[in-house]
């Protein structure tokens, strides 16, 4: 797989892949970084929302009234 990093595009078999996750309060989030020698060139993020209800009027503090 080829991966835009700040070295240009890169096949993914030349360098380190790393995946962090974290189970936040609102969302569970991954990071996946790509590192080269050490030196970080590329990280994408991906959140996943735990419930629709953190959208809705109600949870957002406004009255219906």
């Amino acid at each position: 797989m080829i991966v835009t990093t700040t070295k240009g595009d890169m096949d993914d078999s030349l360098l380190e892949k790393r995946v962090i996750e974290s189970d936040e309060p609102d969302a569970f989030v991954t990071a996946t970084e790509y590192w080269l020698d050490g030196e970080l060139v590329h990280r994408g993020v991906h959140a996943a929302l735990k419930s629709k209800g953190l959208f809705s009027p109600q949870a957002q503090g406004f009255n219906h009234g």
